[in-house]
């Protein structure tokens, strides 16, 4: 092979790990994100970590004598830990999990003594810090890389080369984003893993190409080898079984009995069983990348309290438009007001499949139940879908001057960046512009006894978005707790008034009552009084996102003010 072709088979190998590198980044801070239940920390945290110590990887380089060794030492524990990770990180949580379970067994404390001690805490603390460490060590190992090669690369020409810095860094950043184009187009959606191993067999692949070519170059061959053989023995193993495990590992986080989960092309799903009582159906629990969603013994009061108001404030209820609820239980709940047309704006085709259309695995429908639940809302003919991200989805329906009596906006708390928009004055202002003028609208808005700050903020965007009148109101849901909405309108009374003057409720839905509704107005005294000092959320400024991370914080204790 001439010293060319030798010189583009070196750098092939630098961005084929630099792709792989990219894969681990994201790998780690999506897993991460989801046991931690705190995506946006994870996410960025992760990347901060891998960054930092991708530089020190590269000072640590400088120490390694001979680069062919080196480099291909690296690719062995670079798969080695890559396949790895995810069961590192999972298994540490589940055993801080099942730790209080075993010391109340060993001691035969009764179920409501299980210790939660400082040594819990301090187990629970390690564990969450697992996957900064693994990939501490990643960004390490991935930093020695691109050192390692450019002085292979001179030691190739004999000299120092021209542009070596150029080439290298050039290949690295290509590499890095075909990497970033595989996660997000095949390997999100791969159980983690099961990408973990995929992406070690590759690391694993270049590290022993590398050897071929320069094993006259690399002393004491045999531990290399040895390496190789058992590392790919591992990956293997983790093909096979990776995924039992690390579901294994994930049912220990529950409270309850995993029975159904996937991974759409946007979140990680995970469906709970338990027995309540022995006479009812079992009790079924779901969660959003690790965050509570609905249960089905009490998911019906918060969905009679986000839509029952706002269509009970409507002049009409003939076209409905529903931002998010990709559960469908919202729409199950206006059906039965018997309007004309529903449009649901979601992002997620995965999630709406799963309650929509029947999943068949041995021979069984695994989410009949689910779709029993919202009483297959999703088939009936006056629902239409729009998928898409609804701060885009939502130009459309204004450019077509499309008018609903009703909007109801059932989106996730604005726990990401990403969902911040959502809860902006400038997304309200759409709906401001799709909603009739003696319509009204509702937002879920968080807990106003957990996140005060973040529901307070909320009422006051709204009504930054020209609505006439914003109020806000609350409701307890066993499942979560204290819970809190905004309903806005655009002209005459306010939507308090407009229930106060109900003669009757023309729809049972078995829980609202004129009296509840109109109690749900009522505020603890004081509860607003600050009110002054919160922030409207603007477009871009994050104010809900930094609100409601600071609000959750303290109720766990992590943050002071």
């Amino acid at each position: 092979m001439t010293k060319k072709h030798l010189d583009w088979t070196v750098l092939t190998i630098l961005a084929i790990g630099a792709g792989c590198g990219l894969v681990y980044e994201y790998l780690l801070s999506h897993y991460a994100g989801r046991i931690l239940g705190a995506v946006e920390v994870a996410i960025y945290g992760i990347i901060s970590v891998m960054m930092i110590f991708m530089g020190v990887g590269s000072f640590l380089a400088r120490g390694i004598k001979n680069p062919f060794m080196g480099f291909a030492w690296i690719e062995v524990v670079l798969a080695f830990i890559g396949c790895s990770s995810v069961l590192m990180i999972g298994g540490g949580f589940a055993f801080a999990s099942l730790f209080p379970q075993i010391l109340a067994e060993t001691f035969s404390l009764p179920p409501d003594l299980i210790p939660k001690g400082s040594l819990i805490a301090q187990i629970e603390s390690i564990a969450r810090f697992m996957p900064y460490v693994v990939a501490a060590l990643l960004g390490t190992l991935i930093g020695m890389e691109i050192p390692l090669i450019g002085e292979i690369r001179s030691q190739i020409y004999a000299d120092s080369l021209k542009n070596n810095a150029g080439s290298i860094y050039g290949i690295d950043y290509l590499g890095a984003g075909i990497g970033a184009i595989l996660w997000v187009f095949l390997m999100l959606s791969l159980e983690v893993s099961l990408a973990g191993a995929l992406t070690a067999s590759v690391n694993l692949f270049i590290g022993a190409l590398f050897f071929y070519l320069f094993k006259d170059k690399i002393p004491s061959i045999t531990g290399l080898l040895l390496a190789h053989a058992l590392v790919a023995l591992w990956i293997l193993q983790v093909f096979n079984y990776g995924t039992q495990w690390t579901t294994e590992m994930e049912d220990m986080l529950y409270r309850d009995k995993v029975v159904y989960r996937t991974n759409t092309h946007y979140q990680h799903l995970v469906v709970t069983e338990r027995i309540s009582d022995p006479a009812k159906p079992k009790v079924l629990t779901f969660f959003i990348n690790g965050r509570t969603q609905f249960a089905s013994n009490d998911e019906h009061i918060y969905h009679s309290m986000l839509t029952y108001p706002a269509l009970a404030a409507s002049a009409r209820q003939d076209n409905i438009l529903i931002i998010g609820g990709g559960d469908g239980l919202a729409v199950r709940d206006v059906l039965r007001w018997n309007p004309k047309k529903i449009t649901l704006l979601d992002l997620d085709k995965g999630l709406i499949k799963l309650f929509k259309t029947p999943i068949i695995q041995n021979g069984k429908v695994i989410n009949q139940r689910l779709m029993d639940i919202n009483q297959g809302a999703f088939n009936d003919k006056r629902v239409t879908t729009i998928f898409g991200d609804a701060f885009i989805s939502i130009d459309s329906l204004i450019r077509e001057q499309q008018l609903f009596d009703t909007v109801i906006i059932d989106l996730p708390d604005p726990s990401h960046p990403d969902l911040n928009k959502l809860y902006s004055a400038r997304f309200y202002h759409k709906v401001f512009n799709v909603l009739t003028g003696d319509g009204a609208m509702v937002v879920q808005s968080t807990s106003p006894y957990h996140a005060k700050d973040t529901f307070i903020s909320i009422g006051k965007t709204v009504k930054h978005a020209q609505f006439q009148h914003v109020q806000q109101y609350h409701h307890n849901v066993p499942s979560f707790g204290e819970w809190g909405f905004t309903i806005a309108t655009k002209n005459g009374l306010s939507a308090s008034q407009r229930l106060q003057n109900l003669t009757s409720l023309s729809v049972d839905d078995g829980w609202v009552t004129k009296g509840l509704m109109l109690a749900a107005f009522e505020f603890g005294k004081d509860f607003f009084l600050q009110s002054d000092k919160i922030k409207i959320n603007r477009l871009g400024s994050m104010v809900a996102y930094q609100y409601h991370r600071a609000d959750w914080q303290k109720q766990m204790g992590l943050y002071q003010k």
